[in-house]
């Protein structure tokens, strides 16, 4: 058993029901791989939709990036709005990739409130302040597209990014309502029992070893069971490993970091964030903040590569939020992390086609929790039978990334520029 990292989510949620090992001989309609989001709400819908359901995680429920991020519910894409979505994809499957997106937080939500899953969660809404005029121009453009889409959604100006935020120096934004944030440990444990309650069978440490396909479907196996199902879902997210060539060479892992401080005092408490909300501004080098339900002040970044980056960028975050806040007298960190997402070249959803009744799913690309969850509902739609070309995810063989050894560290790499065009933008 591999201890769970240590984590602010970790600590602070309460714990979860222990997963036996899988053991035997299982029959199953539809096997997942992976106990973090996707293969958490895949697990659930395919249960309640009546399917015997087996789910195998390595190590434990929340282990990798579903208990690693920072517990935003983002109901977008990071890179790409929905009009590019449509320019991309036509107009039909466009419009459907977007409303999928649209509706994804209020599905997590939803979700949480059905199951009685305690979890610190908050709708509060997620801001994205601009903090340049080309980039509020942006915003303004990025807003009005996910409003025509029925989104709440506000346009902000300066006084009103200051007020909601706390900060000064932003030149507007706007602000999603259906977004919000959580606890993601708690929430995953949450969707756990929720699923494990709809009669789908959970195995923690229980690594897959081989995937052999079947006559009538695929054979999976463990060190200590013989899994077999007409369908399999792996929803290892960036630790794809080497059960399928080429597979963990199709996306970019992102490793990021994340910081959480000793609680503020009140008083700075009430002038940051009064009404709850998290903040991704437009940054290439992205600054992010929100507070946990200790009055614990939440960030993340990235790191360029070098040595000594567990204990040297977690300070650099740290740094950067005591200047953006204007908080001399910031509290010492209480916890450090790191986790490390799958990021498609798209930037978009994307489903695997990997052989027939074999499938991977990644939806992370930074807005892991809302569409990772919206995933496994379509997910469930796939192991009933539906076609994957008739879900509203984009969907394709194996592509490896070309030079992969080398692009993947492309990020870390122009990090150093990003922060520079940063500084440059405001001239």
């Amino acid at each position: 058993m591999t201890a769970d990292p240590a984590t602010l989510w970790h600590a602070t949620a309460a714990s979860g029901p222990q997963y036996p090992a899988a053991e035997g001989v299982e029959l199953a309609d539809l096997i997942v791989v992976g106990g973090g989001f996707t293969g958490l709400s895949t697990a659930l819908h395919a249960a309640e939709a009546g399917l015997r359901v087996v789910l195998l995680e390595a190590n434990q429920i929340a282990w990798g990036a579903t208990g690693r991020n920072a517990g935003f519910v983002v109901p977008n894409f990071a890179k790409v709005d929905p009009q590019a979505v449509v320019a991309r994809l036509g107009a039909d499957r466009g419009r459907v990739l977007n409303r999928f997106a649209a509706g994804s937080a209020d599905l997590v939500f939803d979700l949480i409130r059905r199951h009685e899953i305690l979890c610190d969660a908050q709708q509060s809404g997620w801001i994205q302040p601009a903090h340049s005029a080309e980039t509020l121009a942006k915003t303004q453009s990025r807003a009005t597209q996910w409003r025509d889409l029925g989104r709440p959604v506000q346009m902000l100006d300066a006084a009103e990014i200051t007020m909601l935020t706390g900060v000064s120096g932003y030149l507007g934004g706007w602000i999603d309502r259906s977004g919000g944030v959580l606890n993601p440990v708690a929430y995953a444990r949450g969707l756990a029992r929720a699923a494990a309650a709809a009669g789908a069978m959970l195995h923690e440490d229980s690594p897959v070893l081989t995937l052999e396909r079947k006559a009538l479907g695929w054979m999976v196996r463990t060190a200590q069971a013989e899994l077999h199902a007409p369908r399999v879902l792996l929803a290892t997210n960036a630790h794809a490993g080497g059960l399928v060539p080429g597979l963990a060479h199709s996306f970019f892992p992102l490793t990021v970091f994340q910081v959480a401080t000793h609680p503020l005092p009140a008083a700075v408490r009430s002038r940051l964030l009064p009404m709850g909300q998290c903040v991704s501004d437009t940054r290439r080098n992205l600054f992010t903040f929100r507070f946990d339900a200790e009055n614990r002040l939440i960030s993340g970044g990235m790191h360029s590569l070098g040595l000594g980056a567990k204990t040297r960028v977690p300070a650099a975050i740290r740094a950067r939020l005591a200047q953006m806040l204007d908080l001399p007298d910031i509290p010492p960190l209480q916890y450090a992390w790191s986790g490390t997402a799958a990021v498609m070249p798209s930037f978009l959803p994307a489903l695997v086609d990997i052989a027939p009744g074999l499938v991977a799913g990644f939806a992370c690309n930074g807005r892991g929790i809302a569409l990772t969850t919206a995933l496994g509902v379509q997910l469930a739609d796939w192991a009933q039978g539906r076609a994957l070309a008739d879900l509203p995810l984009p969907s394709g063989p194996v592509a490896p990334i070309a030079m992969h050894a080398l692009t993947q560290h492309a990020p870390k790499l122009l990090l150093p520029l990003s922060r520079l065009r940063d500084r440059l933008d405001r001239g």
